[in-house]
């Protein structure tokens, strides 16, 4: 087994002959997972473990109830949890078949719980890479080329559970490991700003939402907010993610949440707890609470405004208090 998702040739031809004209893309959340979602296909979730991650681009693939999907990430959290969650509670919805990846868990909220559930039981496969071999796994699929060559991977045990090549190097005769190019057929990312035509700003870390971006056969972009595209090109070193990588623009807000979206909110410590230990609980056989969080939160809305309208006000003031002093604290030290 070679490619996962697209392969390098079919990634090659599906970007060269697909339509990147400067055009209006916005466009509802349903729409968009049902336009570009497909069961069977690779998704590439960007963000990093509990910021900035496409939680609610999650949120509608498990309603519109999508299966067999491989996910693909670096570091993350709140956003494959989810996924899981839905599959462990329904094995006839939403469903994953493989994960290709760095590192799953809450961090300081604890190890994820439906990761332990599904590995522990053999329900999904595993292939496990380092953070920086899947940046470089992205950054290859990105620069069109089959794979990225790194030093990282020697000296360690983690080549024995994915598929990099180790080779002489043809100028210095050194060893160098081979990492596969990543091409996920659909790329999920979550920014601070976005124009109509995709052009996408991000405030904080980068997290390889950019390569993931460009390795992707399609992109759904959801923001905090759609900008003029005057407003987007007046500052355009600020554009991290072009439009001609984007395939839908979905202005949602509060979409990471309860995860943190850099300058806008901060983790919601309270709601992230009361998910993990719904997921703790079905871990040890009580299925009732995690049941009882998906029906009202995920299941039971139509949408993310249907979640956020469920979060107590006062618990939302608060991340946005708390992101805002921050940011305001790191400006006035600069």
């Amino acid at each position: 087994m070679d490619w996962t998702g697209l392969s390098p040739d079919e990634a090659r031809k599906l970007l060269v002959n697909k339509d990147k004209s400067k055009r209006d893309k916005r466009m509802d959340l349903a729409r968009a997972v049902a336009t570009f979602v497909r069961d069977g296909d690779n998704i590439g979730i960007a963000g990093f473990v509990n910021s900035r991650q496409p939680v609610a681009a999650v949120h509608e693939i498990i309603r519109q109830a999508k299966k067999d999907l491989t996910l693909s990430f670096h570091s993350a959290g709140l956003a494959v949890e989810y996924l899981a969650g839905a599959m462990a509670l329904e094995e006839s919805s939403c469903t994953i078949k493989r994960l290709e990846f760095a590192y799953w868990g809450i961090e300081l909220f604890g190890i994820s719980p439906m990761l332990r559930y599904l590995a522990e039981n053999g329900k999904v496969e595993l292939e496990d890479w380092s953070n920086f071999n899947m940046s470089a796994r992205f950054k290859a699929a990105a620069m069109g080329l089959p794979f990225m060559p790194c030093r990282s991977p020697l000296g360690s045990d983690v080549m024995k559970a994915n598929r990099a090549k180790l080779m002489d190097c043809p100028f210095t005769g050194t060893p160098v490991v081979l990492v596969p190019a990543c091409h996920p057929n659909v790329a999920l990312i979550h920014v601070q700003e976005a124009d109509m035509y995709g052009n996408c700003r991000i405030e904080g870390p980068l997290f390889t939402c950019p390569e993931i971006s460009m390795a992707a056969g399609y992109t759904i972009v959801t923001c905090e907010r759609i900008i003029d595209h005057e407003e987007m090109v007046r500052d355009p070193n600020r554009i991290n993610i072009p439009f001609f990588a984007v395939d839908a623009v979905v202005e949602v807000p509060f979409g990471a949440y309860p995860g943190n979206c850099h300058s806008w909110y901060y983790f919601d410590e309270i709601h992230i707890r009361e998910f993990r230990s719904a997921g703790e609980a079905f871990r040890k056989g009580h299925k009732d609470s995690l049941r009882s969080y998906y029906n009202r939160y995920i299941w039971g809305v139509r949408d993310t405004d249907g979640f956020i309208e469920q979060i107590p006000y006062r618990q939302l003031k608060h991340i946005q208090q708390i992101e805002l002093r921050e940011f305001q604290l790191m400006r006035s030290q600069n």
